[in-house]
């Protein structure tokens, strides 16, 4: 897709935005300073203001733009239900506003709260405005996902019948097998974690993406956690295996917790905050099960790029990205990785 071609479908999505404005607030209403994130691999991120005579309010438009039948991601309306159970339980999470419905024409979507903030991976672990941010964050993370993770799973029970919940080695093994693709290595990784697989334990409401780029943070530490798309009834460990990925270290490879601290404090904030017993072996499974779903994840980029739904320089990127997550994966294996 061009560029021009894009902006024709950005300002026929704010002009509908606007008539969706107007049905809600009323003819005065309008949308003013828009904004499209350039971050987002999944979804698009358009950030407008509300104006309602004198007063203005910063929100946050959110569309889900890939489509495929092997997506991983729940939809929007689905991630609009999961805002509000979370909000309501004082999670720092944006305010959900409002979800589009059919009238609007605008196929599918949410607006939420504007929150105030960075996100951007290497400039969080870089900034010096952020440093007291970092020094916090890992055990700001365990106490955040201990609240989360006690938040009764029939709160979401539309979650229980979603592939991820119901086996989710096995969904990303569908994924993988769906985009036609044979890397050996990730062969190799698919054998172990089926052959290896950790003791069931009690099944939790998990966000299932948590990580540095899916969280806002400002000079005191995480304002927002984000991109609920992943999310899904499963094992509190998968949590942790994933925030733990070496590839969202961004370089910081000494320090396990997304390239801030330590595992300690991860484990011992979420402990000392309610949560169950941190399964260090059963960490490490999940760890090596993300290296498969991120590959699988960046296949689906790829594959959008190739197929010409969604062409970009990052998402050709993804390609590559795959044999350097099967690398990974191996080393993750043969104990190499902390």
């Amino acid at each position: 897709m061009s560029g021009s071609d894009e902006q024709v479908i950005i300002d026929d999505i704010v002009g509908k935005l606007g008539v969706a404005i107007q049905r809600r607030y009323g003819r005065t209403a309008s949308v003013e300073n828009v904004t499209i994130a350039t971050l987002g691999a999944s979804n698009r991120t358009l950030l407008f203001d509300l104006v309602e005579g004198t007063q203005r309010r910063r929100l946050v438009l959110r569309q889900e733009t890939v489509k495929s039948e092997f997506s991983p991601f729940i939809s929007t309306a689905d991630q609009y239900r999961i805002l509000g159970v979370v909000y309501s339980h004082d999670l720092p999470v944006p305010e959900p506003i409002f979800e589009l419905e059919p009238t609007d024409g605008l196929d599918n979507g949410f607006v939420v709260a504007c929150v105030e903030g960075e996100t951007l991976p290497k400039t969080l672990l870089t900034d010096p405005t952020l440093e007291k941010a970092r020094n916090r964050f890992a055990a700001q993370s365990g106490e955040i996902l201990a609240r989360l993770h006690a938040i009764d799973p029939a709160e979401v029970g539309f979650l229980e019948s979603t592939s991820d919940s119901v086996d989710p080695l096995a969904a990303q093994v569908a994924r993988y097998e769906g985009y036609g693709n044979c890397f050996p290595g990730i062969e190799v990784g698919i054998r172990w974690l089926e052959n290896n697989r950790p003791a069931p334990s009690q099944r939790k409401f998990i966000h299932g993406e948590y990580r540095n780029g899916n969280v806002i943070l400002g000079p005191d530490g995480i304002r927002a956690v984000l991109d609920w798309e992943c999310a899904h009834i499963g094992s509190a460990m998968e949590e942790f295996g994933w925030l733990c990925m070496r590839s969202w270290r961004y370089g910081n490879i000494d320090q396990p917790v997304a390239g801030f601290g330590p595992r300690s404090e991860l484990y011992s904030a979420y402990e000392a905050n309610g949560g169950e017993t941190v399964d260090e072996e059963a960490v490490r499974w999940w760890e090596i099960f993300a290296t498969l779903r991120w590959a699988v994840i960046n296949m689906m980029q790829i594959d959008g790029h190739m197929s010409g739904v969604r062409r970009s320089l990052p998402f050709a990127c993804c390609g590559r990205n795959i044999s350097m997550v099967e690398y990974d994966m191996l080393m993750a294996i043969k104990g190499n990785y902390k």
